[in-house]
């Protein structure tokens, strides 16, 4: 099965073609989209790339959350994506300051938000590998690893967790 798997929710976007690179478009099966959280108009570009391609080519994709990417790179690994704000998207997946994250000494935080924040989760006895170790990124085979429900790619939803700016501003 020829897979093409990415994710554009965070600062770094993730791609994989996964079998034989000499293929054309017409020979993907499947796509597997990164569906956040992360930023809003990333995650959005992701889902408008993966329906626009999977109804362009007649395929199916499947939708994976970041969040669950970047913990299965490790077992163990808890994951930490910069929400901004001064707060963190993790499992739930729920938006939260950093600093009111209970975590238990020697937990392993990985993601764009345990670099931003190390200083903070270092104090609690956290372990953040240093901030170029490749766990840190949502790498797009993991997402291919993990879909398992492949169906309409117009049924893919994001995980947005909060309100977009642009609705927040206008309330």
């Amino acid at each position: 099965m020829l897979v093409l798997a990415f994710d554009t929710a965070t600062d770094l976007a993730t791609s994989a073609l996964l079998e034989d690179a000499a293929r054309t478009p017409e020979d993907l099966d499947v796509l597997v989209v990164g569906t956040g959280p992360g930023s809003f108009t990333s995650t959005r570009i992701g889902l408008a790339v993966a329906r626009g391609l999977g109804l362009a080519l007649g395929i199916r994709g499947a939708g994976v959350s970041t969040l669950a990417a970047l913990a299965s790179s490790e077992a163990g690994a808890f994951p930490i994506v910069d929400a901004r704000r001064q707060e963190v998207f993790v499992e739930g997946p729920r938006a939260i300051a950093p600093d009111d994250l209970d975590l238990t000494p020697e937990t392993l935080c990985i993601g764009s938000g345990a670099v931003r924040y190390r200083a903070m989760f270092e104090r609690m006895r956290a372990i953040v590998p240093p901030d170029d170790d490749m766990r840190h990124v949502p790498h797009a085979r993991l997402h291919a690893a993990l879909a398992a429900d492949f169906g309409p790619v117009d049924a893919i939803e994001p995980l947005y967790v909060r309100v977009p700016d642009a609705e927040a501003s206008l309330a």
